[in-house]
């Protein structure tokens, strides 16, 4: 008996750490942000809920907090989202409507809408929902242009103009708004936005992320209707521990079992590892063109979820639409933190300031909305606006990149130095490592690895558990005598080989304090920083797309092969007596999944037999070189 009841208190835990996960983490990460009692939105706020027709009949569940005061109109601002807009019912109100506490106290006429296919709202539930254009399709771009229209006609009190905001899926919903736009959609914000589903949260260059197993099933299965539940059918771990729960799973072919079978999500993600049709529609980025739309792009330069997305949505919006408002902020904060008002920012254990938060929703985000939805206050006067995790400051910028920066090449040589210094004849040419999918590189220090639903805190952390491995290769400069800032995008080049024929390829930039370094404020209380191993940017590509993601190719056994993996941007100075480190490994385990080495054609479907050791080398001659290229200040 006891035994059966430790079982059913540890199934219990995981439930409602479950359901906690879900309602709190990865739904808008803003939810429960800033402390507020619920009865002061009621006092200022009146509550109605609609079903809004679309045009093709489909009723979307929307629900609209206008101000009590009806003396004068106010701008619509809207978010559209998968993750419920509850509390339902008319005498129940949300502690958070607005993008901010400072933003609801300003007033706007606040709208959260159920998007098709979820929680209240009719219709049939597609992830990334494909953009068509036409008058008849059926799109997240058109029910946003029909739900304003019915807003503008129905609405009391508002004064012609909407906003748009969202952070993470709802910031997809608000960059899917943008192409053939409703003429009133006059601001919009994509915070944390999804842009391309095989480049962010489930897929990072064509690699699976593991980590994300469980969150699967959020949106796997289709409701029956309007509902106020959940619906969706949760995986329970079956261990506690992180590590011995992923490796239990073993091959993805056996984990899938573990989902449901009307799991319709993690069908589409078996049957199509590749960037195939299914998953090229569902980007938004061919289709931000044409937009008249004032746009304020918001990410994270630690953000493990969608950092892909944001820099890459401003880029299209900036290239194809020169003639609006287009810019975009990134700080030094993990998924949704510029939504939270807390003193200090921290990614993982590592402080990168005080009130930055805040900073952001009282000098960027207000003045944004206040300035194309209110006319008040003065027009912004950036394109972009980045903080520099190395200085701990913001930077405002006209252009981004900088005009003032030029592509530098990092050399990786064999006597494991980097510099601006091209290999020599007289050097080792290769660099060789045993790569096991049976003790895979874990992505963070075994003590620190722990069950989440999906990844965040490993973006900053220290890496010498990582460089005391002989399967992770560290590239590394002399102490810097003079600061390096890099501003831009960074591009990792490396010539490879491996004894099998598949094989994964991370690149990790890391910051090396000097071993006097002190603790740096606002960090976790205890951590020594000399030496620290900081990492300021990673990625991943699974080798088989080296030269397409449409096409896989298997490696030639001991042949030579190019990888070019673009890293996401870095705003970040090396201070003087800090090094640039460069580590390369082959296994990240379970951010991804285990590659198994030997070539099949879909990993999803790969056996345990198919799980082999290889010997991986990166290679650094004069004639096969290998280099990370930044954009450094001049």
């Amino acid at each position: 008996m006891r035994r059966y009841l430790l079982q059913a208190s540890r199934h219990y835990h995981w439930l409602i750490i479950t359901i906690l996960t879900v309602l709190f983490t990865i739904s808008t990460p803003a939810d429960s942000c800033y402390s507020q009692t619920v009865s002061s939105v009621e006092a200022n706020y009146q509550k109605e809920s609609f079903q809004i027709p679309m045009r093709d009949g489909t009723k979307l569940y929307t629900t609209v907090y206008s101000p009590r005061d009806d003396s004068v109109t106010y701008p619509i601002l809207m978010k559209r989202t998968p993750y419920s807009v509850r509390p339902y019912g008319a005498d129940q109100y949300s502690g958070r409507i607005a993008p901010s506490k400072l933003m609801e106290e300003e007033k706007y006429i606040f709208v959260l809408q159920d998007v098709r296919g979820r929680w209240m709202s009719e219709g049939s539930y597609d992830n990334m929902r494909p953009h068509i254009n036409g008058d008849d399709s059926i799109d997240e771009s058109s029910d946003t242009y029909d739900t304003i229209e019915w807003l503008l006609k129905n609405v009391k009190n508002n004064n012609g103009k909407v906003g748009m905001w969202g952070i993470s899926y709802p910031g997809f919903y608000t960059a899917a708004a943008l192409p053939e736009h409703h003429p009133a959609l006059v601001a919009a914000s994509p915070q944390a936005p999804i842009s391309d589903f095989f480049f962010d949260d489930f897929h990072h260059h064509g690699a699976y992320l593991l980590s994300y197993f469980v969150a699967t099933s959020t949106f796997g299965f289709q409701h029956q209707g309007p509902t106020e539940s959940s619906w969706y059918k949760s995986i329970e771990p079956t261990s506690r521990d992180a590590w011995n729960f992923f490796m239990s799973l073993g091959p993805m072919s056996e984990a899938g079992k573990l989902h449901d079978e009307d799991n319709f999500f993690w069908k589409q993600l078996v049957e199509h590892p590749n960037y195939d049709e299914f998953w090229q529609k569902r980007s938004i980025l061919p289709h931000l063109k044409g937009i008249k739309t004032n746009v304020l792009t918001v990410g994270g330069l630690f953000d493990a979820e969608d950092l892909y997305g944001p820099l890459n949505i401003y880029r299209e919006i900036d290239k194809n639409n020169p003639d609006i408002f287009n810019a975009i902020v990134m700080g030094p904060w993990s998924h949704g933190d510029w939504a939270r008002n807390t003193p200090n920012a921290v990614v993982g254990k590592v402080g990168f300031g005080k009130n930055v938060s805040e900073f952001y929703q009282r000098e960027i985000e207000s003045p944004f909305f206040r300035y194309f939805l209110k006319g008040l206050g003065e027009k912004p006067n950036f394109k972009a606006m980045m903080y520099d995790t190395g200085l701990r400051r913001w930077n405002k910028f006209m252009a981004w990149p900088p005009a003032n920066v030029e592509s530098v090449k990092y050399y990786l040589h064999g006597d494991r130095s980097l510099s601006k210094d091209q290999p020599k004849k007289s050097e080792p040419k290769e660099t060789s490592f045993v790569s096991d999918p049976q003790n895979p590189v874990p992505h963070r220090d075994r003590e620190d690895l722990e069950l989440r639903f999906t990844p965040r805190p490993y973006m900053s952390d220290d890496q010498r558990f990582a460089a005391a491995r002989p399967d992770v290769l560290v590239f590394q400069t002399e102490p810097l005598t003079q600061p390096v800032t890099i501003n831009g995008d960074v591009m990792a080049h490396l010539n490879v080989s491996t004894t099998g024929t598949s094989a994964d390829w991370i690149v990790k930039i890391i910051d090396v304090y000097p071993d006097d370094h002190p603790f740096v404020e606002g960090s976790q209380p205890g951590l020594d920083f000399g030496g620290f191993q900081q990492m300021v940017r990673s990625e991943v590509i699974r080798g088989r797309f080296r030269n397409g993601y449409e096409k896989p190719e298997p490696f030639v056994a001991n042949e030579v092969a190019e990888i070019n993996l673009p890293l996401q941007d870095l705003c970040h100075t090396y201070k003087t007596g800090h090094r640039i480190m460069i580590q390369i490994q082959s296994s990240w385990f379970p951010l991804i999944d285990r590659n198994p080495q030997k070539y099949v054609e879909n990993i999803f479907k790969a056996t345990a037999d198919d799980f082999i050791k290889a010997t991986h080398r990166v290679h650094h001659s004069p004639e096969a070189s290998s280099w990370i290229e930044f954009k450094i200040a001049k």
